[in-house]
Order: C-alpha cells, then sequence, then structure tokens
C-alpha cells in the first residue's frame, strides 16, 4: 500500500527474512530511464537493500524523480563538499534549528494543556453546581409540590431546546454554515441511510426515551425518601454499573482496578443501608437510588451497543427528539396522576414554577455540560465534578440539619466516592506509572554521573545534550 510523502518509511529489513533475497537487485533498463535525470541511479549499487527498493520501486510514496526529492538529496551532497568546520557550523545549525521546533512545540503542547486545564477547573465548578442545585432544589420543591413524575414530565420536556442551542454554537464557530434543515438532515444520518423513520424512532429512541424518564423518576422518587448525601453518593455507582455491563455486553477489557471499584461500591450501598439501621424509609429510599442508578447504566451501555458513538450535533438532535417524544406522549401520564388524586397538586397557580423551571433549567445545564464539555476539556475533570456534588450536599445536608453523619455514614460515602475515583482511571494506568518512575529514575542518573560528563569527548558531550533534550520534548 502507498502512502504519502510525509509519512516516514520504517526499515523494511524488519518486515519479512526474505528481503535477504534482494541483494543484487538491479536496476532494469526502462526505470533506468526513468531515472536517467537523477543523482540516486549513480550510487543504487552502492546502496543498501532498504535504499535499492525505496528509489527503484517508490514504495511509501518514495519518487526520486520527483524535483522535491531531487533537491532533497543534492543538499547533503552539497555539504559533503564543504570543509569539516563547515560541517560543524551546518550541524549545529540544524541541531538549534531543531531544538527551536521542538521547543515551539514543547510550548504549544503544554499551553493548549493548561488551556483544558483551566477549562475543565471551570467545568467542575459548573458541574458540581449544577448537580448539586438539581438535587437540592428539588428537594425543597417537594416540600410545595409533592409530584415527582409531574417534575420529570417537566424537566425532560426542556430538552426539546438542546438542538436549537447547538444550532446557535454551529452558526457562530463553523466556517460553513448550514441551514437548520440541512443540518437536522445531516444528523438524521446517524440513524442510519434513510433517517429517522417510525420503525427507527420506536426502535432506537423510544427504549432510551423510557429508561431516561424511569432514571430521573426514580431518582426524584428517592429524594422524598432519604436526605440529598445519601440520593447523591448512592447515584455514583452507576459508574461501576457502567463497567460491569460493559465488560459482560460489550466484552471489554477486563481491568483488575474496577473490579475493585465495583466491589467498593457495592459495599458502599450495604455500609449506607446498615447506618440508618434498614428502616423501611431508608430501604426503600436506597432501593430507588440504585435502581436509578441501574437504569442509568443501562441506558449508556446499550447506547453504545445500538447506536455506538455519537457527534454532537446527532447527540443533540437524539436528546431533542427524547425531549419532544416525552412532551407528546407522555403527557397524558400527569393528567391521569392529577385526576387520580396521585399527584394532586390543586390549582395551577399553587405550583412553585420558580423552583419548577429552576429544577429543570439545572438539568439542562448539566446534561449540556456533561455531554458537550469534552469539547474543551477533559472527560475525567467532568466526572470528577460530578463526585464532587456529595461533599457540597453533605455541606448544604448539614447546615439545614437534615442529616446525622456517624460513623458508618462516612465511610460508606467515602468507600463509593473512592470506588468512583478509581473507575475513572484510564486503562493504561499502570504503565503510566512505570513510565514515570523510569523518567524519574533517569533524571537522578546525570546528577550521579555529573563527574564523568566534565572528562568526556566533544562527540559524547553532544550525544548527551541531545539526548537530554529529547527527553525535555517527551
Amino acid at each position: 500500500m502507498r502512502k504519502s510523502p510525509d509519512v516516514s518509511p520504517r526499515r523494511l529489513s524488519d518486515i519479512s527474512p526474505q528481503l535477504r533475497q534482494l541483494k543484487y537487485l538491479v536496476v532494469d533498463e526502462s526505470i533506468k530511464e526513468d531515472l536517467k535525470a537523477s543523482r540516486s541511479v549513480e550510487d543504487i549499487n552502492s546502496a543498501s537493500i532498504e535504499e535499492r527498493i525505496l528509489r527503484i520501486t517508490g514504495y511509501y510514496g518514495y519518487q526520486p524523480w520527483n524535483p522535491v526529492y531531487q533537491s532533497r538529496e543534492d543538499r547533503p551532497r552539497e555539504s559533503v563538499v564543504g570543509t569539516a568546520d563547515g560541517a560543524a557550523v551546518g550541524g549545529a545549525g540544524a541541531e538549534s534549528g531543531g531544538g527551536k521546533r521542538r521547543l515551539r512545540c514543547c510550548l504549544r503542547i503544554t499551553g493548549e494543556q493548561v488551556r483544558k486545564t483551566l477549562w475543565g477547573v471551570a467545568m467542575i465548578v459548573c458541574v458540581c453546581s449544577s448537580w448539586a442545585g438539581s438535587t437540592q432544589l428539588a428537594k425543597l420543591t417537594f416540600k410545595q409540590f409533592d409530584a415527582p413524575f409531574t417534575l420529570t414530565w417537566f424537566a425532560t420536556s426542556w430538552n426539546c431546546l438542546f438542538f436549537p442551542l447547538y444550532y446557535i454554537g454551529h452558526l457562530c464557530k463553523s466556517p460553513e454554515r448550514q441551514s437548520p434543515k440541512q443540518r437536522f438532515r445531516e444528523c438524521c444520518r446517524f440513524f442510519g441511510d434513510d433517517g429517522l423513520t417510525v420503525k427507527v424512532f420506536f426502535t432506537k429512541v423510544a427504549p432510551f426515551g423510557l429508561l431516561w424518564t424511569l432514571t430521573n423518576y426514580l431518582y426524584l422518587q428517592a429524594l422524598r425518601k432519604i436526605n440529598s448525601t445519601d440520593v447523591s453518593a448512592l447515584f455514583c455507582c452507576n459508574k461501576a454499573f457502567v463497567f460491569l455491563l460493559s465488560w459482560i455486553v460489550l466484552r471489554d477489557r477486563f481491568m483488575g482496578v474496577r473490579i475493585v471499584a465495583a466491589i467498593l461500591a457495592i459495599a458502599g450501598i450495604v455500609m449506607m443501608t446498615y447506618a440508618d439501621g434498614f428502616h423501611s424509609h431508608s430501604v426503600i429510599g436506597i432501593t430507588l437510588v440504585v435502581a436509578s442508578a441501574s437504569t442509568s447504566a443501562l441506558y449508556k451501555v446499550l447506547f453504545k451497543l445500538v447506536l455506538g458513538s455519537a457527534k454532537f450535533g446527532e447527540a443533540a438532535l437524539f436528546l431533542t427528539i427524547i425531549g419532544g417524544a416525552n412532551f407528546v406522549f407522555i403527557s397524558f401520564v400527569p393528567v391521569i396522576l392529577y385526576f387520580t388524586h396521585v399527584e394532586y397538586f390543586g390549582s395551577p397557580d399553587n405550583i412553585p414554577w420558580a423552583y419548577l423551571c429552576g429544577v429543570a433549567g439545572l438539568l439542562l445545564a448539566f446534561n449540556i455540560l456533561v455531554n458537550f464539555g469534552i469539547a474543551i476539556t477533559y472527560p475525567t475533570l467532568i466526572s470528577l465534578g460530578i463526585v464532587l456534588s456529595v461533599p457540597v450536599n453533605a455541606m448544604v445536608d448539614l447546615y439545614t440539619c437534615e442529616i446525622n453523619f456517624n460513623t458508618v455514614r462516612l465511610i460508606a460515602v467515602f468507600i463509593i466516592c473512592l470506588g468512583f475515583l478509581m473507575l475513572l482511571l484510564p486503562e493504561d494506568w499502570d504503565q503510566g506509572l512505570i513510565q514515570l518512575a523510569t523518567k524519574l529514575r533517569k533524571r537522578e542518573q546525570p546528577a550521579e554521573g555529573a563527574g564523568e560528563a566534565g572528562t568526556s569527548s566533544g562527540l559524547n558531550w553532544s550525544r548527551r545534550t541531545r539526548t537530554s533534550m529529547s527527553t525535555f520534548a517527551h
């Protein structure tokens, strides 16, 4: 397979032992005519096996008859003609130029990392505030408006704003602006070649809408039974459930540290149940929030299994369709619950619209940050904002005197948060630790051999300098 010329060729002698048979490879007369203008024919017999193949066949895009390669081949020959001092000066210039390029690359990479880290800090604050704020505000809402399913329906309907907000961002950032209809059709390709059809809606969209509604409803029901600290801490177990389901269903890589994290999450659930003495309200509340975490994990794993990965526009359209379907097809459920007095809230004037809009707005902001925040920062920092909402809720609950922090509850919360943080470790975290230890060991070696560096020759000194520079570049 031919590749572009800017790709560096690998050593062909490592590809197959049969290349040794090309030792006596000669150039055909027809190829010599094409390469007559190139200097590469003059020393073709003295070149190595790899060089012969590269020059004769144009392997990996190497074309010696191209003027670009002729100029590249002429430069080293001109430098060879010069004196030794000229060669040394040229080598020093090349080293300084390469050093400057490496330094600019390092500065560019460092600047990008700093920018992402700063955005990540802001994202942590926003995610933590929106998630903890929606939880506390929902808790306050139930004191005046005890209708969890109606609140779930109202908040989910706000998902209709996802695609309009995305399209506004598309108009501001994208150089190629499209009309809403064109953008909608392009994003509909996510569902298949036929786009969004009735069959696709009922097979690939409606099940996820039900899981979305069920997750939020169970979470809000749990808030009616137990305090917000326990609910937010137990909901962090969904990360462990995602790993277990991915390992079973998606055949993801087995990782011992994540198994330990899942065990810690389960142990935290048991200890949280034991903290209140297995009372009926406590057990029911813990069961509800664990069920909410399970449906959330099922939603994520099934999405990856059925639909795969989605771009920003496709994800925005998908969530908008879920919000629209919720508003159209599930509106009859709050009406039935109202007339059956299951969720009776009196006249519309008695509804705390400010609290309802606050909960819906905070949940919308949280979902926007979680789904689209990876465009400006690292996903790990976004997940860190979720687990930091647990101490924020704990401080609010402690201030409002709604919770008793006994030793068992503190240990349970700590274990669950620790398991969540362990699940954020990348797959190659152990290799990263080994590489870090190796780099630290290499930094100590020049300090120990500083006396030997002064007596070394000039050639060895230049090699040592280049090695330290390449280490810094990495």
